[in-house]
């Protein structure tokens, strides 16, 4: 069975930081491309970050960059995303999701486009005072 957990999530004020977890079970963590989305209230599912399998070459959505760092640790099989300095605007559900990756020349389809990708349960994310 292809499964997806998150984990990590909760409520923080803004400027403080939290670790997402994304640990797969059925496959590989170091052959699949593994992103991070969310989806604040009200609003659609975007992208946030996106970790390839063969070098671990990341990317980052603007809103994020230098605030966020995606990493994999293929011996727990888990992919994580570091949040620092969060911002209200963070407030979301954040999922992870089997994916393409933008900068992958052969595979750039995103799990949003993509009906055979694996996502998630999501874990909820507020950063408020």
């Amino acid at each position: 069975q292809v499964q997806l957990v998150e984990s990590g999530g909760g409520l923080v004020q803004p400027g403080g930081s939290l670790r997402l977890s994304c640990t797969a079970s059925g496959f590989r963590v170091d052959i699949s491309a593994i992103g991070w989305f969310r989806q604040p209230p009200g609003k659609d599912r975007e992208e946030v970050s996106c970790i390839s399998a063969i070098d671990s070459t990341t990317s980052y959505a603007d809103a994020v960059k230098g605030r966020f760092t995606i990493s994999r640790d293929d011996a727990k099989n888990t992919v994580y995303l570091q949040m620092n300095s969060l911002k209200p605007e963070d407030t979301a559900v954040y999922y992870c999701a089997t994916t393409g990756c933008p900068f992958d020349d052969y595979y750039s389809d995103s799990a949003l486009e993509d009906e055979s990708s694996t996502w998630g349960q999501g874990t909820q994310v507020t950063v408020s005072s």
